[in-house]
């Protein structure tokens, strides 16, 4: 119980920071069976109780299809435990990336496909605020991602306006650090499916992960440096006196 009242305190901190969410709202949670979107949803799950603002809550996994199919029964037994409405979506997202399209670079066109079926699937559910479990490694990874291959500043949006599918997608690990997950998932637990992607750990994601990493070993603290570099910026919605979400242009 302990570490979950760790991991609430970051996600307590990213809600209140950046107004993730209001009264009544109803949040899906995108649930890959990983352990970021398991803490995510069992930390959300519990604050349901306490939390000032309140707010429905459901879990939506997106199948991608993997040849023999994954089990998620795990995942619907751990969503009965925390009193949270389940759904699995099958979709043929393997067939079509891997098989028709054959891919050399696969993770960028499934990443649009499972967007695409989590954010109908929201709709279709009635939530209007979608949450994922990029933490803080993740908002570090992005920007060093985006500055390494492609020359550019820029990171995914703390609170992001969907105007197409009129949903908010919320990200409220952003303070937790990865290393703080993989500590509460392995002593909660957490019923963690590993991925049966064929690209998984071998993408440009992963390089930079271990990069900054490295750098982050040679310059102690960098990955804060970085992070307290967007928020003191404002870049892409980081500060934390935020306005109104712009409408996403990339809806």
């Amino acid at each position: 119980m302990h570490q979950l009242q760790k991991v609430m305190s970051y996600v307590r901190r990213a809600l209140d920071d950046y107004h993730m969410i209001k009264e009544n709202d109803t949040v899906a949670v995108g649930v890959s069976a990983g352990k970021d979107s398991l803490t995510l949803l069992a930390a959300l799950a519990e604050m349901r109780r306490f939390y000032p603002v309140r707010y429905g809550l459901k879990a939506i996994t997106i199948d991608v299809g993997f040849p023999g199919g994954t089990d998620f029964s795990p995942i619907a037994a751990f969503c009965d435990k925390l009193g949270v409405e389940y759904t699995v979506v099958p979709t043929d997202i393997y067939q079509v990336v891997f098989d028709i399209r054959k891919e050399e670079n696969p993770c960028s066109l499934c990443a649009k496909m499972r967007r695409g079926a989590l954010h109908s699937a929201a709709r279709e559910a009635g939530c209007n605020r979608v949450a994922l479990g990029h933490h803080f490694d993740d908002v570090v990874d992005t920007f060093c991602l985006n500055l390494f291959y492609e020359g550019r500043l820029g990171c995914f949006r703390p609170v992001t306006y969907l105007s197409r599918s009129d949903l908010f997608l919320i990200r409220p690990l952003l303070y937790m650090p990865e290393k703080e997950i993989v500590y509460f998932a392995n002593q909660a637990g957490l019923p963690v499916i590993r991925s049966k992607c064929p690209a998984d750990g071998a993408t440009e994601r992963e390089t930079v992960h271990q990069t900054v990493n490295e750098l982050d070993r040679q310059f102690k603290g960098i990955r804060q440096k970085i992070f307290s570099a967007l928020q003191s910026s404002g870049l892409d919605g980081f500060s934390l006196d935020p306005h109104e979400p712009e409408d996403s242009p990339g809806d």
